[in-house]
């Protein structure tokens, strides 16, 4: 899975990919793809677990949506843990 977009900066930035575990157990802490209500798949940091689903944020306050946006993301919409970046295998600070 390919990044796209800057809400996950300066943990992930655009054109890094990842190697994803569909289906894997999220918990707190743990970058997650989800389905946002209206924008397709998204890399979000789950945050907290809550009675309507969970709670996803995003690392980059100055871009993107997340819970703070759309409310929490049910259970069936967390579709994948995010396992490691594999490309690219080193990145230069910026």
């Amino acid at each position: 899975m390919a990044v796209v977009g800057r809400s996950m900066e300066p943990t992930l930035y655009e054109g890094d990919h990842l190697l994803v575990r569909w289906g894997g157990a999220p918990k707190p802490g743990r970058l997650v793809v989800v389905h946002l209500p209206g924008r397709g798949l998204s890399v979000k940091r789950a945050f907290r677990r809550t009675p309507e689903g969970w709670w996803v944020e995003r690392d980059n306050p100055a871009e993107g949506i997340d819970s703070w946006h759309v409310g929490a993301i049910p259970d069936e919409d967390v579709l994948a843990v995010v396992v490691c970046r594999y490309w690219p295998p080193f990145r230069r600070r910026r």
